[in-house]
């Protein structure tokens, strides 16, 4: 049984599915930490203010904080072969995931009203790129989770093919990799919302 169980963590940490994933993470991850360690540079060699980050920032990251937590769920689901709950929670995952682009939108918005433009200074240039870099992975992330739950509505019909799709090794796959990447966009956004807020009060 326990060789059987390190076998499988072996076929999963050298599957071609999820060695692409990590390399796109390593990928953000570099990404992002060269865009923050920009706005320093920037900020320190040109002294130019800190940008002032909308309050609705926050609010985004319990809502990032949500679907990762109604991604568990629907994992957890997905392995209890819970239909209702697995569904439920992949709905509600979505949801989320679009509440929180209309809260960047209004954020964006906010920051319009108050007169801190695309062109206001360079912080605030670098606040709205990395802002948008990252809402776009989300929706990047938004058709595959939509695709989850179409198929879990079209296919969970009967007891047999609810069996059939719980059965499925490669969905059992896909669905850890996309939560494993909900979860490092959830981390990602918390680093930027405590990098800009501390930026702030320096």
């Amino acid at each position: 049984m326990k060789q059987n169980q390190t076998q499988q963590d072996n076929e999963f940490l050298f599957h071609p599915n999820n060695v692409m994933l990590f390399v796109l993470l390593f990928g953000l991850s570099a990404l992002f930490l060269a865009l923050t360690v920009a706005y320093i540079y920037t900020r320190v060699t040109m002294h130019v203010p800190p940008v002032q980050m909308p309050a609705l920032f926050i609010l985004n990251t319990l809502v990032l904080l949500g679907s990762s937590y109604t991604m568990v769920r629907a994992k957890r689901c997905y392995q209890q072969d819970n239909t209702e709950g697995y569904q439920q929670n992949l709905r509600t995952t979505i949801w989320l995931s679009l509440f929180f682009m209309v809260l960047q939108t209004v954020a964006w918005w906010w920051l319009f009203q108050h007169n801190i433009g695309l062109n206001t200074s360079t912080t605030t240039g670098y606040l709205y790129l990395i802002s948008f870099v990252h809402l776009a992975h989300v929706i990047a992330g938004l058709p595959f989770l939509i695709l989850f739950y179409r198929a879990a509505k079209k296919r969970m019909v009967d007891p047999v093919t609810v069996l059939v799709y719980f059965s499925d090794p490669e969905k059992r796959l896909k669905l850890r990799l996309l939560t494993i990447y909900w979860h490092f966009l959830d981390v990602l956004w918390i680093y930027l919302v405590l990098f800009f807020g501390i930026n702030y009060l320096i």
